[in-house]
């Protein structure tokens, strides 16, 4: 055993897979209908808008990841900006992030293959996160053909309800007249702006776990090239299957018959299915979420794992989870990432009182954070960078300003919104915590100067 870089044997098509599977899950199969109901036929625009913020916030990450590749990412890329309690801070936020959505995951999954086998969930549960781990183990390799052929499933299937659809609204379906364009726009705005924002904030998260990509490309074949086009692969295809469901979905459904989703059977894709008569379209969406569920899941026990690894080359971590076994996987951090998770299915069980509440209310919150810290970092390292030729001085210097006046403006938002005031406050204190502890241990008191030249050492083995 060793506490080397996890060998270079990821490829484009992986990398795009696996931000796809990290970012199509239950979300969009159970939860658009929550989207829909608040803002009407604008969540279209909503899931626009939210989805050119990412990917351009993202686009200036890949332009960093792609000269200095890091398993550490925007962690890292934080650490050489402002110091090394950011990349602390940074690193371990979106570990409690992934983990606390890995727990939800299995959880979510596990109810459902529980009740195929009239079993106790935390059964299917258990035995997912074992399954998982071991593929983890493998080499990379593996484990990105693996992400891939899952996400290939989500793709298919999504890319099978949108032709459905269309034969649908078209009426070129057996028995089925074509759809009026009424039920679109009488209900653009149901609610007024007021609904409109709190559809964008329902939506806004949607695109979370893209990060994984700029994770990803640090053990891929070609990190400069392979990190553009997998990030350029994945925004077109991932605003074509959000916004072509939700268009689907919008004109064949009455408005007052879209909801959010607790199971399969209230999914508006199910209530598509059954408008084109498909036998057992309940179950047939149970299989697809399960699926979209464990691909997830896969995908974010990746990011984990090589996170807290690169934490721990960094000094940012203990030093056991710098370890990596034959194959070349962070095994001690694939470990406790699936630990964790496991005891946050435990967590979700056992559900006292108010803990649960501040515990995913944070995980919103973390999202908004890491991205406008990722924004804060391009803005300090670009100089840097042009000086020393890593980055082309061609580039937009009015971007990365114009997104942290809209983050703000989703702050704001989110500040007004009852149900999503908590998400701020919950992150605040998660964020000073964190603060903290990077301050008073003194594993906080160290150089950006070493998160530098751990990511030097990182390039040099890619």
């Amino acid at each position: 055993m060793s506490d080397t870089q996890p060998a270079p044997r990821l490829k484009q098509r992986h990398l795009t897979m696996m931000g796809l599977g990290s970012s199509i899950g239950a979300g969009l199969f159970l939860g658009v209908g929550l989207g829909i109901q608040q803002s009407g036929t604008s969540i279209l625009i909503s899931y626009g808008l939210a989805g050119l913020l990412v990917a351009f916030v993202m686009t200036l990450l890949a332009q960093i990841s792609a000269a200095r590749p890091s398993l550490g990412s925007f962690s890292t890329y934080g650490g050489q900006a402002f110091g090394n309690w950011a990349a602390f801070v940074l690193g371990w936020l979106w570990w409690f992030l992934l983990v606390m959505v890995m727990g939800a995951e299995i959880t979510g999954a596990a109810s459902i293959i529980g009740g195929w086998f009239g079993i106790a969930p935390w059964i299917p549960a258990l035995i997912a996160v074992v399954i998982f781990t071991v593929i983890n183990f493998a080499a990379v390799g593996g484990f990105g053909e693996f992400e891939f052929w899952f996400s290939v499933i989500k793709v298919a299937v999504i890319i099978l309800f949108m032709v459905l659809g269309a034969l649908l609204a078209l009426g070129w379906w057996p028995d089925t007249p074509p759809v009026e364009l009424s039920n679109f726009t009488e209900n653009f705005l149901p609610h007024g702006i007021g609904g409109f924002a709190a559809g964008l904030l329902s939506v806004a998260f949607a695109f979370g776990g893209i990060e994984v990509i700029t994770v990803g490309a640090a053990e891929s074949e070609d990190p400069a090239n392979s990190v553009k086009k997998a990030l350029r692969a994945f925004i077109v295809r991932v605003l074509i299957f959000y916004l072509g469901s939700v268009l689907v979905i919008a004109l064949l459904l009455p408005f007052d018959q879209i909801q959010d989703a607790d199971t399969a059977t209230e999914s508006p894709f199910t209530q598509v299915l059954d408008l084109a008569h498909i036998p057992a379209a309940s179950f047939i969406m149970e299989v697809v979420i399960v699926t979209a569920l464990l691909s997830s899941f896969n995908a974010q026990i990746y990011g984990t794992s090589r996170g807290v690894f690169s934490m721990a080359r960094n000094g940012n971590a203990p030093r056991i989870f710098r370890r990596t076994n034959a194959s070349g996987s962070p095994h001690a951090a694939v470990v406790l990432s699936t630990i964790v998770a496991f005891g946050s299915v435990g967590l979700q069980m056992w559900n006292p009182p108010g803990l649960l509440e501040f515990l995913f209310n944070a995980v919103g919150g973390c999202l908004v954070v890491i991205w406008v810290w990722t924004v804060a970092t391009y803005i300090k390292l670009r100089p840097e960078m042009v000086r020393s030729g890593e980055l082309s001085g061609q580039g937009s210097r009015i971007i990365p300003w114009v997104l942290l006046v809209a983050f703000a403006g989703l702050v704001g938002l989110m500040v007004w919104d009852d149900n999503s005031r908590g998400q701020i406050v919950s992150v605040l204190i998660l964020t000073a915590l964190l603060v903290v502890l990077a301050v008073v241990l003194p594993i906080g008191k160290r150089g950006s100067g070493e998160s530098a030249k751990a990511v030097k050492n990182e390039a040099e083995v890619s």
